[in-house]
């Protein structure tokens, strides 16, 4: 990599972005529509997505800091450069309980009356004073600009009854809003998910949600295009490091870390994670960076309470959310698609207008791998206190190794030591219980599971994936093993594996329904 270019990496003021000479994605031009064509919006993105940088660029261009947008495209799109005052509250850094949110409005408030010349400490509480805060600058100054980054940081870490409290105060202060409309120019609030029950959303209605809107979904993230105009030594440079040609490193780049789609209108390009993307350009490597930054506890917790409906997820190929459900609050209908959505690691993959209902899926194998290999064992072992006890771990070491005989076989003593149900004779019989059974323990283990995958010419019963083995299972009840290989070859189901690089695993496995476990297995490569 060329040391002398600077990846803007963990950069979030615009400021010393520009001050300091480092690569810049233009977004200005999107800005500029922004500030001209509406007063209050709310934007939701992922983490790490470049909302903080995002809104320090509004903050600059409310204060009219026209040598910091030289040569950028809002430079001959803007003739005035008015300024504003500026209340720029960022929750990112703050801590998750009520104490520590009503320090960080005390601090706050503290800073503008210093700002500003105001006093407004003697208020009886902080609504008054951020009340008495907007009228008395806006009056000296003229109307104000008011920026609010990651409001639900806090929220998101909160347990239930310091969340009540937080959205309490939040209800009480940013409630002024609406109220006090005259005193300002523009509002903008960021988060990663929507708390609906909070008064930003129930009492402020006139804030435009631009989180799907077609005309900003690219507002955050980088472009195909924009990522090869700007990084163009850089992937060169990777494409040298990792011994590939320039497009086969493009293509490595669009697996690993685009995908992610913020709209349903397909014509509009998706975006790829720029923290991701500008880690492989520095470190040179294709690996997980977006996940291995942290995942929010409260993740966690939706995931654990919706422990059934999680283990359901990999090993469907299609998951369909109503609009409605992808646009409202996690906490309003406890759908733990609304929240992997929200959060990043589901994206939009079609929409049907008839239906008003969303298609989603993984936007790209950093987050499917990261998912399925880390966040889905770590949710379920609670759900599976005998984890251990039924060598579900070794199973995804095996999968990963390329080890089919040791995870067949560690399959077939699962199977063997699984507590069955009175009647489970009956349904063991059939090839689709036995099927969603060894795909739960799949699942179980970490790895990325389809079942009954389409074909040209039939269904695949189940394929697993990893980054360097591909898996395809037949399964068959009390049959020959014969049967399963000979099916897997006259249906053609490699066929879409020809051109991976990675190695095929072909397999039969038959049930016996006397021994309640597997009877035989055969493995062709190829």
């Amino acid at each position: 990599m060329n040391a002398s270019r600077k990846l803007p990496i963990g950069v979030q003021s615009f400021e010393i972005l520009r001050t300091e000479g480092y690569l810049y994605v233009d977004k200005t031009d999107l800005v500029y529509k922004l500030v001209t064509e509406g007063r209050q919006y709310f934007l939701s993105r992922p983490r790490r997505f470049g909302k903080s940088l995002l809104t320090t660029t509004l903050r600059a261009y409310f204060e009219g800091r026209k040598t910091l947008f030289k040569g950028l495209a809002i430079e001959k799109l803007e003739t005035e450069w008015k300024k504003y005052p500026v209340f720029h509250l960022d929750f990112s850094r703050t801590g998750d309980s009520y104490a520590d949110v009503e320090a960080r409005f005390t601090v706050w408030m503290g800073d503008l009356d210093e700002q500003y010349d105001c006093k407004t400490a003697g208020y009886p509480n902080l609504a008054e004073r951020f009340g008495a805060l907007v009228k008395k600058v806006s009056r000296k100054q003229g109307p104000i600009v008011f920026l609010v980054d990651e409001y639900d940081k806090p929220l998101l870490g909160a347990k239930s009854g310091e969340r009540e409290l937080i959205r309490s105060l939040y209800k009480s202060i940013f409630g002024n809003l609406k109220g006090l409309d005259q005193y300002f120019r523009f509002a903008w609030l960021t988060g990663v998910t929507k708390f609906a029950k909070v008064s930003i959303f129930s009492d402020l209605n006139q804030l435009d949600v631009i989180s799907m809107n077609k005309a900003y979904a690219t507002l955050c993230g980088i472009t195909q295009a924009e990522m090869e105009e700007t990084f163009s030594p850089e992937i060169d440079s990777l494409a040298a490091a990792k011994k590939l040609t320039r497009e086969a490193c493009l293509g490595k780049l669009r697996k690993m870390y685009d995908g992610y789609r913020f709209c349903e209108e397909e014509e509009v390009p998706g975006v790829y994670n720029p923290f991701s993307l500008l880690k492989a350009f520095r470190e040179e490597k294709f690996k997980t960076y977006w996940f291995e930054t942290g995942t929010s506890a409260s993740l966690i917790d939706a995931l654990q309470r919706n422990i059934d409906k999680l283990r359901e997820l990999p090993a469907q190929d299609e998951l369909i959310v109503s609009s409605a459900a992808l646009t409202s609050s996690y906490e309003d209908n406890h759908n733990p698609l609304t929240y992997l959505y929200q959060s990043g690691y589901l994206t939009i993959k079609s929409y049907d207008s008839e239906s008003l209902e969303y298609t989603l899926d993984y936007p790209n194998d950093e987050v499917r791998y990261a998912f399925l290999e880390t966040l889905i064992p770590y949710v379920t072992y609670k759900a599976c206190a005998d984890r251990d006890e039924l060598e579900i771990s070794p199973i995804f070491r095996d999968f990963k190794a390329g080890r089919t005989a040791s995870f067949m076989q560690r399959l077939q003593r699962l199977l063997s030591n699984l507590p069955y149900p009175e009647g489970a004779d009956v349904a063991m019989k059939s090839e689709s219980v036995f099927r969603n059974v060894v795909a739960s323990i799949f699942l179980l283990a970490g790895q990325l599971v389809h079942t009954e995958k389409h074909t040209s010419q039939g269904r695949i019963d189940s394929v697993v994936e990893t980054p360097e083995h591909i898996y395809l299972f037949e399964f068959k009840v009390d049959k020959p093993v014969e049967e399963a290989l000979e099916q897997i070859e006259q249906s053609g189901y490699a066929r879409p594996y020809a051109g991976d690089s990675r190695t095929l695993h072909k397999i039969g496995a038959v049930f016996s329904t006397k021994t309640r476990t597997l009877s035989d297995w055969r493995e062709v490569l190829g």
